[in-house]
């Protein structure tokens, strides 16, 4: 495993099957955001899914152990970071189930055509464009801020290579819920699903898991609140079960 890392980078244990994960600290590094959303994310046997902005390629990996999907594909534009994904994936021995493609989302119709996707899943930058503090760090900046794709490009891209009836899975800010509301309503996708992520329970929400569905007018379902951590700071119940410690 050590011959398969470069300078700089260290393998991190995903603690699920095994799986390892190569990544750059120097470089935007998964956080909790990604393991919620493998987790919240659904995909039935046969189905293909696609990871927008999948950066160091953890969605696809974890959702190896976590789904029947019959195949997934992270796409990112960041071409080193791509290349670092491609290698987590060889070292899990994951080549048959996983790919990842090294381009720009909103040039899916060239990319994979219209349809062909049962499932998308996307934790996208979170900062809108010209907002917040950029910093030096280029690669780190087009992770965290809308610098080279937008909500709208995210919404409007998963409409299309979505299949009718296929699911988007997104990860994103409360803050930015009524902005993602009403792209979906504008490329046709149907809020079905919602969970608001509390740090603590006596803390508001930080995070907002959604499912939308291509077509149709589903109502929107408001599940129980998933509180990360208990009030003394241990790890609650329920991130345990989600990381597989339970």
């Amino acid at each position: 495993m050590i011959s398969e890392l470069k300078p700089g980078e260290r393998l991190d244990d995903l603690e699920r099957n095994g799986l390892m994960l190569i990544q750059h600290p120097g470089r935007f590094c998964y956080g909790v955001d990604a393991v919620l959303l493998s987790w919240f994310a659904k995909a039935s046997e046969g189905e293909r899914v696609l990871d927008f902005c999948t950066g160091t390629g953890v969605v696809p990996i974890l959702m190896t152990a976590k789904t029947a999907a019959s195949h997934l594909t992270g796409l990112e534009i960041q071409e080193e970071v791509a290349k670092m994904a491609s290698r987590s994936v060889m070292l899990n021995h994951l080549g048959d189930k996983v790919s990842i493609i090294c381009g720009d989302l909103k040039n899916t119709k060239t990319l994979f055509g219209k349809g062909v996707f049962n499932v998308v899943t996307v934790n996208p930058p979170y900062m809108a464009g010209g907002s917040g503090l950029v910093g030096a760090d280029y690669s780190k900046a087009v992770s965290r801020h809308e610098i080279l794709c937008s909500l709208e490009d995210v919404i409007r891209e998963s409409a299309n290579v979505l299949v009718a009836g296929g699911r988007m899975y997104m990860v994103h800010r409360p803050y930015r819920l009524g902005d993602i509301i009403c792209l979906m309503k504008q490329y046709k996708m149907s809020p079905r699903r919602l969970c608001m992520v509390h740090p603590k329970a006596s803390q508001e929400a930080n995070l907002v898991l959604i499912e939308g569905i291509r077509g149709g007018n589903t109502q929107i379902r408001v599940e129980a609140p998933l509180v990360l951590f208990d009030e003394d700071g241990q790890e609650s119940k329920q991130i345990k079960m989600i990381h597989g410690r339970l």
